[in-house]
């Protein structure tokens, strides 16, 4: 069973972002099965992808004059300070803290994450005229 289904709630219909949290739930289901061999080359692909990820949306908030701009980055770096500590964990070879990370953080903070702040950015962007 996958960590994180792709569910219509997980959708926030645009399409940058929507293709962004598909390879996000591809790769943290991805990594929840795979073996201590292949698990930290996959964890800096995900760590690699949620910072790309992360500053594709920072460039729409800015673009489109976000009024939360900062709440959302503030989220964006947090997450990321999170993802560094327990990817230095993982780079030492501590495998099991990056799997509890994989497990038990990322599937709940994925799904507050996009039902909240990055719906909220896309029915900004949509009321845009510009959109």
């Amino acid at each position: 069973m996958a960590l994180i289904e792709k569910t219509d709630v997980l959708t926030v219909g645009y399409d940058q972002i929507d293709n962004d949290h598909d390879e996000f739930i591809n790769l943290l289901n991805e990594l929840d099965s795979a073996g201590n061999a292949n698990f930290p080359v996959l964890f800096k692909q995900l760590y690699e992808q949620t910072e790309q990820h992360f500053e594709r949306e920072n460039q729409l908030m800015k673009q489109f004059s976000y009024p939360g701009e900062t709440e959302h980055k503030g989220e964006h770096q947090r997450v990321l300070g999170e993802f560094k500590q327990f990817k230095s964990r993982v780079d030492k070879g501590l495998i099991a803290f990056g799997r509890s990370f994989v497990k038990d953080r990322l599937p709940q903070w994925f799904g507050l994450h996009v039902t909240t702040m990055d719906s909220a950015l896309v029915t900004h962007i949509n009321k845009q005229p510009e959109a």
